[in-house]
Order: structure tokens, then C-alpha cells, then sequence
């Protein structure tokens, strides 16, 4: 009699943890997809490299950003969001690289990051963001669409291809490091597949479907030794993008040393796509 009652108690604080765990899970989801890091590790100075603080206004925040400008003023412009553990002192390194390609670049930190106001993120406000930066570059900066290129980074790359369909008038679409969505990358933990995830994730990234109506030019890059986002995720969006598009596969290359890894093959591919795809 003992032992079914300890059963039965046993059993109700599993389903009791289980259910706490899923409810924690579901409305702090948020907290486990964005780290923000409001420490600015780094400036274009360290490249020497002009710029400009750029400030924009949504609702009550605020949207820091860094303009590099080109030596050439009518110069494509390249977009750059980051990850979800970065902020714009942690990609200084890859724009020297963007603006060593004759490109104007735009850095932007989305809110919650580095010196944009301390909002905490979620996927609506990053998305808020990025179409907020994009009116910015039109009706401020007086930058037609067809001039400027947009380049995400894991996370980024969800929020630029959010805004590559909503805009597909943009020169072209450059993505790095991306995952399907947020519920497979959740499948990919066997501890996550307990769990109820249909249920659970109210922050979805659906990248793999919204790639289906992209419009814009796109290039990929993965590194076949990511352990963050698999290359086989890589391999299912470029499937369902519609041409044009390419993927650059870039041998032993991980999720945040790309760039360096890939040395020529990745600046060549990058070069050729800016070429083929700027507004003549």
C-alpha cells in the first residue's frame, strides 16, 4: 500500500516538473534564442576605417547603427544583420572585408544589443527592426532598393530572409550560417524531443518555408564542421529557393570562422554575386 501511494506521489511531481518544464520553456523561449551583449568590444577604427553613428527611430526605442561609407558615393550598400550572441563591435573584422569589396556597409544592432534601446527581442521586434533600418536606407539615405545587398548570420540569416521576401526588389541575398527554424533546431536536441514542441514554440523562424516565395538572388555559405547549425540545413533551404541561387560549401569551416576559413573562395564567390547583381 506504501509503495503505490510513494507510486502515486512519484508520478504526480513527474507530471507536475514535466508540465513546469513545458510552460517554462514556452514562454521563455525568448531567453534561450537571443543572448544580447551590449558590451562593444571593437569599432571600424580598428581598421581605419571612416563611419558614422546612425540612430533610428521605432515606436519608443531607438536602433544603433554604424555607417561605413564607400570611397565611391554611388557604391552598392550592404546590409549586415548579426547572430544572436553578437553585436556590432563583435563584425568589424567581416565589414573591413565588405568594405574592402568597394561596398558601403550598415551595421545595426537590433534592440536589446550593444547601444540600441535595452529592449528585450523577440522575433516580431527583430523583424520590426530589420524593416525599420530597410526605410531608413530608402527615404534617409536615398538608396534604391536595387543597389542594396542583404547579408544575415545564423539568426540573421532568418531576419534578412524575412526582409528579402517582404522586399524583393533588393539586389540580392546573402546568408550564412542558417538554420531551417526554430523547431528543428530544437528536434536536433534528443533532450528538446521530450517535449511537446508544436506546442512550445511560439518563435518559429520558418525560414524553410518563407525561402519558398523568395524572389531575390540568393547566396549561401556553410561550413561543413558547424556544430551549431548542421549543413544539412543549409542543403533543405537551397533546395527550396527558387534559381537564381547558389550554395558555397566551405571545407572545415565552422559557424563563426567562415570568412577566415574560406579565404579566396569565399571573397570570390561574394565578389561575382555583387557584380552579377548590381543595379547597372
Amino acid at each position: 500500500m506504501l509503495n503505490k501511494k510513494l507510486g502515486w506521489i512519484f508520478s504526480g511531481i513527474s507530471v507536475i516538473l514535466y508540465t513546469s518544464v513545458c510552460l517554462l520553456l514556452r514562454w521563455g523561449q525568448s531567453r534561450l534564442i537571443f543572448l544580447p551583449d551590449s558590451l562593444i568590444r571593437s569599432t571600424p577604427q580598428k581598421h581605419n576605417l571612416d563611419y558614422q553613428d546612425v540612430w533610428i527611430d521605432i515606436k519608443q526605442d531607438k536602433i544603433h547603427g554604424w555607417w561605413i561609407p564607400a570611397s565611391e558615393k554611388a557604391a552598392p550598400v550592404l546590409l549586415y544583420f548579426h547572430g544572436n550572441a553578437s553585436n556590432n563591435g563583435d563584425v568589424t573584422d567581416i565589414a573591413f572585408t565588405f568594405h574592402q569589396l568597394g561596398l558601403s556597409v550598415l551595421l545595426i544592432d537590433y534592440r536589446g544589443y550593444g547601444k540600441s534601446s535595452q529592449v528585450f527581442p523577440n522575433e516580431k521586434r527583430v523583424y520590426e527592426d530589420a524593416f525599420a533600418v530597410w526605410q531608413y536606407l530608402g527615404k534617409d539615405r536615398q538608396m534604391k532598393p536595387q543597389n542594396i545587398f542583404v547579408y544575415g548570420h545564423s539568426l540573421g540569416g532568418a531576419i534578412a530572409i524575412e526582409l528579402a521576401v517582404k522586399y524583393p526588389e533588393m539586389a540580392g541575398l546573402i546568408i550564412e550560417g542558417t538554420f531551417t527554424s526554430i523547431k528543428d533546431m530544437a528536434s536536433h536536441s534528443k533532450v528538446l524531443q521530450l517535449f511537446p514542441l508544436n506546442w512550445i514554440i511560439t518563435q518559429h523562424f520558418d525560414s524553410i518555408t518563407k525561402i519558398k516565395s523568395l524572389q531575390t538572388p540568393l547566396l549561401m555559405f556553410h561550413g561543413t564542421a558547424d556544430e551549431t547549425v548542421p549543413v544539412s540545413m543549409a542543403k533543405k533551404i537551397f533546395a527550396a529557393a527558387s534559381e537564381p541561387k547558389k550554395l558555397v560549401i566551405i571545407p572545415e569551416a565552422n559557424h563563426n570562422n567562415l570568412d577566415r576559413i574560406g579565404g579566396q573562395q569565399y571573397i570570390s564567390n561574394l565578389q561575382k554575386f555583387i557584380q552579377a547583381n548590381i543595379d547597372k
